[in-house]
């Protein structure tokens, strides 16, 4: 068998949904011919579980004109690191990236994004987790589903709440009576935040989301200074109005070094449910022109959409993408865009370092 061309073959596989290779990537880490066949093993910095049996067939179609009847064992693993983050900011013990959901505006969509954008993630294998940063309006926990929960608490830390998606969520939520307002200065707001994010034991969180209250305040300036943020996404509606405070946001994030990973549209065009008639009721393209200004990709365009609607109400995101294969496809096409955007970023290696301290 032939092994320096089975290499050269692998390399050149098409990572679906990509301009990317096998071997771009790198990804090819284990070739070798065993009495029982031959045993190719690869690794991904980014997960991969929506596109492995893709991945496998187009392997198998690449090498069969080379290996002939030969048995192929076929391992894919994941090994998500660390990227860098803002200058002077610390990573945190048990979460591997942060990802900022903003929109500077309320109501079009932010949390929604961030329920779905998470749910996919995790149907793609990664672990999870979702920061509700929302402090006067937490929604959290009623997307995902865990409403009626309340974390554990352990060497005083809390302990995440866990979603049937297996997204571990912390939320103010879950700790005040959501009934009544949170009238809190924005110290406490600061401080709260802290809490929430610090004194939470995550469990080996590959990416974490954070959804943020509209504008650019006292959690954004606070995110800034003392969240490790790999990058953020911005939400907007093609309305005119939501885009105005959309670059507010942008405008914030990019002047606090934290990098725009893409915009997503929101809200992009009404589909009839009777009659199946498109109407743009929020204008048109706004999101796309947005990230065209901003040089960053277009993570998505999601329709005005009934079952999107009824699944955050109900607290039912993963059954949303089980069931509706359509909206589940832009809300995954954007989460893995997002994930190999971070996986092109430099590694933080400040965990390796040793600490100097002056007696």
């Amino acid at each position: 068998m032939n092994i320096t061309a089975i290499q050269t073959a692998l390399e050149a596989v098409k990572i679906p949904g990509t301009e990317r290779t096998l071997g771009s990537e790198k990804a090819v880490q284990l070739l070798e011919e065993r009495s029982d066949g031959l045993h190719i093993g690869l690794k991904f910095g980014f997960p991969v579980g929506h596109i492995a049996a893709d991945i496998a067939n187009s392997l198998q179609e690449a090498v069969i004109g080379i290996t002939g009847d030969a048995h192929i064992h076929l391992s894919i693993d994941t090994e998500i690191t660390t990227h860098k983050v803002q200058p002077g900011v610390a990573t945190i013990k048990g979460v591997k990236n942060i990802i900022a959901v903003a929109s500077g505006k309320g109501g079009v969509g932010k949390s929604t994004t961030t329920a779905n954008l998470a749910t996919a993630m995790a149907r793609m294998g990664a672990r999870v987790g979702v920061l509700d940063a929302d402090l006067y309006g937490p929604s959290q926990p009623t997307m995902l589903g865990v409403q009626d929960r309340k974390p554990d608490q352990q060497n005083k830390k809390l302990i995440p709440v866990e979603a049937d998606s297996g997204i571990q969520v912390m939320s103010i939520g879950f700790l005040v009576d959501t009934d009544q307002a949170v009238v809190w200065r924005g110290p406490m707001v600061s401080q709260a935040l802290q809490q929430l994010m610090f004194q939470s034991e995550w469990d080996e969180v590959d990416y974490l989301f954070i959804d943020l209250p509209p504008g650019t305040g006292d959690i954004q300036l606070t995110l800034s200074q003392k969240i490790p943020v790999t990058g953020s996404v911005v939400v907007t509606t093609p309305q005119d109005i939501a885009l105005i405070d959309a670059r507010k946001a942008v405008d914030m994030f990019q002047k606090v070094n934290i990098p725009i990973f893409g915009v997503l549209e929101n809200m992009s065009v009404h589909i009839c449910s009777n009659c199946g008639h498109a109407e743009a009721i929020f204008g048109s393209e706004g999101g796309k022109n947005l990230a065209g200004r901003l040089n960053v990709p277009l993570l998505g365009q999601l329709p005005l959409s009934l079952p999107v609607r009824e699944a955050m109400d109900g607290g039912a995101a993963k059954q949303l993408l089980d069931e509706h294969p359509t909206i589940a496809k832009i809300y995954t096409d954007a989460a893995f865009q997002i994930a190999l955007t971070i996986a092109d970023k430099g590694k933080d290696f400040s965990s390796r370092f040793p600490k100097i301290v002056i007696e």
